[in-house]
């Protein structure tokens, strides 16, 4: 689904990756960690296509397709979705119009018809139980006066409304409480199928312990430097990262 080859991507002229490789398959749901400042989320943002990033050597190639060719809203249409670290608020855009506007705007990229409003609110029903979203807030400006907690659970909502292939969450479990934690993995769990995979970003055990992730990466100085299966996120919660960086040499 997702292949990352030598990916070295700068920002303000500084580099950040300096040799990413990564592969995502299928069904496959892979966890992303390392220290503050190893380019985990410059990943994530290089992956969408924030244009703040410069990629100067490698490729990504996603369901075939040359990923870097794409514009930022052609890669969220091709099924990419990116969970971000800290949600914005949208004041006086309804979540309702936002949502309607979002899902049509893939319809037509995908050659089809946009939902009638009756068959869209009854989505929106449907995909707000999974992920216990109030209605209330279903029917606010998007994110504004929602708490941490409130605009992570909306994220994935918006993730059950798009139903993208491939989802990146990136540290979703920053400032959340234990019970809005269960809830935002639960809604995600629900979501997973054998043809989705997800790049989940996190420093924490706790999140995995929920999410159940089949591949552990170790991403530091802007480079995968270890790779393993989720006893490697037990070993990092127990001994952190000092022996890995010691292993790759740095």
């Amino acid at each position: 689904m997702l292949e990352i080859e030598n990916l070295h991507a700068s920002i303000n002229g500084k580099e950040i990756l300096k040799g990413v490789n990564l592969v995502i398959r299928e069904g496959e749901v892979h966890a992303l960690m390392g220290q503050n400042g190893a380019g985990k989320s410059t990943l994530s943002n290089v992956i969408v296509g924030h244009p703040a990033y410069e990629v100067t050597q490698g490729s990504i190639r996603f369901n075939g397709k040359d990923l870097l060719a794409l514009k930022p809203e052609e890669r969220a249409h091709e099924g990419i979705f990116l969970s971000f670290q800290q949600p914005v608020e949208i004041p006086g855009v309804s979540m309702v119009n936002f949502m309607r506007a979002a899902l049509n705007a893939k319809r037509k990229y995908q050659g089809l018809e946009p939902l009638a409003a009756g068959e869209f609110l009854k989505m929106m029903r449907e995909k707000r139980k999974i992920v216990e979203l109030d209605n209330k807030l279903a029917n606010r400006s998007v994110n504004e006066g929602f708490s941490g907690g409130e605009k992570k659970r909306n994220e994935i909502f918006q993730m059950a409304m798009l139903e993208p292939t491939l989802s990146i969450l990136d540290e979703t479990d920053s400032g959340l409480d234990v019970d809005a934690l269960r809830i935002v993995a639960e809604g995600f769990n629900k979501l997973r199928t054998p043809q989705t995979s997800a790049m989940v970003i996190t420093h924490y055990q706790r999140l995995l312990d929920y999410l159940k992730p089949d591949v552990i990466h170790v991403l530091l100085n802007g480079k995968i430097v270890k790779t393993g299966g989720p006893e490697l996120a037990m070993e990092i919660e127990k001994k952190g990262f000092d022996w890995i960086k010691e292993e790759a040499g740095l």
